[in-house]
């Protein structure tokens, strides 16, 4: 991997856009992390970028996020050619195509209703709903993360690796083994306009690391804030430079 403070010295390394797939985290990657999920702010110019940017590379531009693709069009719209929602539970390969779901083991009920109990007991922590599982969020009462870490490993651990904990930004995903953002990035590198390019992978968290690791191993570039950017604004800016002159 490449790792450089200079924008300009990471291009020449970089392959032309006319090869290249892009595939980005949204949270702390596209945009900075916000204290709620809805408060998050799309910065001005944000969504030029990203046009220019999909323009340039033939529309090969993905959104690889946390999030469930409808929270994803509420901030982008239509820009990105193709979103992966809930870490690659959902996948949406093109603008108003269908979201393809990945086939998932059923959540016990008991995990959501003792969820409901740990975040009643913890004031300032959160349980947030996905399709393959919850999610405890903890910044709010930093005290909380190890309990809720204990609950959640108690969960997952009888299930013979249906489900695994993943950490995230202060909080504690219980969701379906073997479905992560590289599932995400190998599905949509299999069909255009994505296949037959070189990926590039950026993201800000552990729950990065797959998709990070999946577009090296197909040959392509995996990026992550602050090893390689100090914050999304300077990776903002870094695409911003990308298209510099480009339609």
């Amino acid at each position: 991997m490449v790792r450089s403070s200079s924008s300009q010295d990471f291009r020449l390394q970089a392959p032309p856009l006319d090869e290249t797939a892009f595939l980005i985290d949204f949270d702390g990657t596209l945009v900075d992390i916000a204290p709620t999920p809805d408060s998050v702010v799309v910065p001005d110019g944000l969504l030029e970028t990203l046009r220019r940017l999909r323009a340039a590379c033939g529309d090969a531009l993905a959104v690889v996020s946390g999030r469930p693709i409808e929270q994803i069009d509420h901030f982008l719209g239509d820009i990105p050619f193709a979103v992966a929602g809930e870490h690659g539970i959902a996948i949406r390969h093109r603008p108003g195509g269908p979201i393809e779901r990945a086939a998932l083991p059923q959540v016990p009920q008991a995990w959501f209703a003792e969820a409901r109990h740990l975040v009643a007991a913890w004031p300032g922590t959160r349980l947030e709903h996905k399709q393959g599982g919850f999610v405890l969020h903890y910044r709010a009462a930093p005290e909380a993360g190890l309990p809720l870490h204990k609950a959640a490993e108690a969960w997952v651990r009888d299930t013979n690796g249906a489900f695994e904990v993943q950490t995230a930004k202060m909080a504690w995903e219980i969701r379906p083994a073997g479905v992560d953002k590289g599932y995400a990035v190998n599905i949509l590198m299999q069909s255009a306009p994505f296949s037959g390019r070189k990926p590039i992978f950026i993201g800000d968290d552990v729950t990065d690391e797959d998709g990070i690791e999946t577009a090296r191993r197909l040959g392509g570039i995996g990026l992550r804030i602050p090893a390689d950017f100090p914050n999304p604004a300077a990776f903002r800016a870094w695409l911003a430079f990308l298209i510099e002159g480009k339609s």
